[in-house]
């Protein structure tokens, strides 16, 4: 099957039919009550669930974070700096991957 995309879009445009699947959006579960932050010298910080992923971003290595409570779609790309307080699960994923 032959997909019609933009120009803009540099990726082939031929996709095997037994790839293709129906996009379902991840829903969020009902909660009685949404993650509350942890003030951390008088900055509000939300807890680390795990660390997913890791690139390099204008030279500097961002982690692809999970916050604790959230759906996958709050995940964020955030510097060694701000995991200053999450230090444990930077270890762990150096140390898994």
């Amino acid at each position: 099957m032959e997909l019609e995309l933009p120009s803009t879009i540099k990726i082939h445009s031929v996709v095997n039919v037994s790839r293709i699947q129906r996009y379902v959006g991840q829903v969020e579960e009902q909660r009685k009550e949404q993650p509350v932050p942890v003030v951390i010298k008088k900055e509000e910080e939300w807890e680390v669930e795990r660390i997913l992923n890791k690139q390099q971003i204008q030279g500097k290595n961002k982690y692809l974070v999970q916050w604790k409570g959230f759906t996958a779609e709050s995940d964020t790309w955030e510097g060694r700096e701000n995991l200053e307080n999450a230090k444990e699960a930077v270890k762990e994923y150096e140390k898994e991957y």
